[in-house]
């Protein structure tokens, strides 16, 4: 009974292992931009938001003049 269980419980878990890698390697990566506090909260807005439409393309410029 005992090793019927952990039969099942292995195969669960696999099964949501795979799930979490398929969605993972197939999803369109998509841009956010992140913003950090002094008191270490943290707010994420990401592509497609008002916020975001905002501030992704000053990211970009920020990051491009990073990388020269």
């Amino acid at each position: 009974m005992k090793r019927k269980f952990l039969a099942v419980v292995g195969f669960a878990t696999g099964i949501f292992a795979g799930s979490v890698i398929f969605r993972r390697s197939f999803a369109k990566p998509r841009d956010r931009v992140d913003i950090y506090f002094d008191d270490g909260s943290m707010v994420s807005f990401v592509d497609g938001s008002p916020e975001a439409e905002e501030l992704l393309p000053v990211a970009g410029n920020v990051l491009a003049a990073a990388r020269r």
